[in-house]
């Protein structure tokens, strides 16, 4: 095999990991924990989701755009420096959070402060192994990452809180850390850290968190919301239900993060639909096969899967299912505007993202934590419906070169 397909595999392997350690950790959570335990976890663990994108977002994506080699051990150095920094600083306030806040749920976004930092700067790792070519060593420091997280949660007793797992999860990242810092240390030696740029008006990142905010974090916090102004219950449902698709989230990414480079060689605007509404027609059915799947699992089976909260979380995998079926189709739509139109997907993310986090409120407040679910799915088929009707009316022309793809989106 080529050492690009090396890379390749290794990129997808690496993803697969990451994926795995948090479709693991929830499963683990919601295994060990009550159903009102699991909802304190769930809503620490969608906060952490929701800043872990952020860092992504502001940090990691710029990282990964850096095209000068020589620049590049600089640039991991200064990306992890902030990444940091930032997360030290945003851990002081949770925990000022989780002081101020009584309960399980206050120790638990507590614990969450002191783990922050450990955990971030780990998952910032990945981006610079992937800036400099060597997706490997990103795998092997998240393949140590999902060896020791998984013994550690299995090792907690049943009825364990939210603030004790939330603990576990996070020193369990020390060792994948240390490994990663390890293996980054020949490319940064002699480098010094710049904070600078990422302080900057007018940092890339800043277009990136955008993106973020209104495509990924607007949903999160909808969900986290449910939370705060309705019922805990509510979040620990979603979270559960949305856990079990967790398979079909690595497709996503990997589509988004090797699509633009493979579509784009496709001959016009006609090759690049045909091979992008197949991919979509593919995903789709994927989603659809597995909600199936899961719907027929059995009752007990389930219950080993996601302990109490397998109940509420089991009736909503019809609506999480569509969810996910329209997901695929509308992935592929955005990677499509991606390669032909980039400009053309910010207002996209804007407007229909905005629109699903409505459908998802008015939906709870009509019908409940069932009536949400469904808000979702239809906020999610009315974004692909409209991202189709974009590709379109786009005039039949070359695509975009791929590499001006990510900076002009």
């Amino acid at each position: 095999m080529s050492r690009r397909g090396l890379a390749a595999v290794s990129s997808v392997l690496d993803q697969a990991a990451s994926s795995a350690t948090n479709i693991l950790v929830l499963v683990l959570a919601a295994r060990l924990s009550s159903a009102s335990g699991f909802a304190d976890f769930s809503m620490v663990y969608v906060t952490f989701s929701v800043l872990l994108g952020l860092n992504m977002a502001y940090v990691g994506q710029t990282v990964v755009l850096e095209k000068d080699e020589d620049r590049l051990g600089a640039v991991c150095r200064s990306g992890l420096a902030f990444t940091a920094t930032a997360s030290a600083a945003g851990g002081v306030l949770l925990a000022v959070v989780g002081i101020a806040v009584p309960g399980a749920g206050g120790r638990g976004f507590l614990a969450l402060g002191l783990v922050l930092p450990l955990v971030l700067v780990q998952d910032g790792l990945r981006y610079c192994f992937s800036a400099l070519r060597t997706p490997e060593r990103a795998l092997a420091a998240d393949a140590l990452r999902l060896a020791c997280v998984v013994p550690a949660l299995l090792l907690q007793p049943e009825g364990a809180s939210a603030a004790r797992l939330v603990l576990v999860w996070g020193v369990s990242a020390f060792p994948a850390l240390a490994l990663g810092l390890l293996l980054l240390r020949p490319y940064v030696r002699g480098a010094r850290a710049d904070l600078r740029p990422y302080l900057r008006r007018g940092h890339l990142g800043q277009r990136f968190v955008v993106e973020f905010a209104v495509g990924n974090g607007s949903s999160q916090l909808a969900v986290l919301g449910l939370g705060v102004f309705a019922t805990p219950l509510a979040v620990g449902a979603l979270r559960g239900a949305t856990t079990l698709f967790g398979p079909l989230n690595v497709l996503f990414n990997s589509a988004n993060a090797f699509g633009p480079p493979v579509v784009g060689r496709a001959s016009g605007k006609r090759g690049v639909v045909r091979l992008t509404l197949l991919m979509g027609a593919v995903l789709a059915a994927l989603g659809a096969g597995w909600a199936a799947a899961l719907y027929a699992l059995p009752a007990g089976l389930g219950r080993r899967l996601l302990g109490e909260t397998w109940t509420a979380a089991s009736a909503l995998l019809p609506a999480t299912g569509a969810q996910y079926a329209v997901m695929g189709l509308g992935t592929c739509a955005l990677l499509t505007l991606r390669v032909l139109n980039p400009r053309a997907t910010l207002s996209l993310q804007v407007v229909f993202s905005l629109l699903s986090v409505a459908l998802l409120l008015g939906g709870y407040a009509v019908w409940g934590v069932s009536g949400a679910a469904w808000g979702l799915a239809a906020g999610s088929a009315l974004k692909a419906a409209a991202a189709w009707l974009r590709v379109s009316r786009i005039p039949a022309a070359d695509p975009a070169p791929t590499q001006s793809v990510t900076t002009a989106a």
